[in-house]
């Protein structure tokens, strides 16, 4: 892993806040799968409140 990388709410893969893209830029990984683990979430209501805390949170990706 790179010394600085840093986790941000992603300008490129953006749905609604970023956070899933940014979460998923940061683990290398497929930004769907991360969608897919925040709508199983959602569910139990403790998805939605994880995502909106990260979406204020998270700052957004420096241009």
């Amino acid at each position: 892993m790179e010394a600085n990388k840093r986790l941000y709410r992603s300008n490129r893969n953006k749905m609604i806040c970023g956070v899933c893209g940014g979460v998923a830029e940061y683990f290398n990984i497929d930004p769907t799968i991360v969608r897919l683990v925040f709508a199983i979430l959602a569910f139990s209501w403790k998805g939605l409140l994880i995502y909106f805390l990260a979406a204020i949170i998270i700052p957004m990706e420096p241009m």
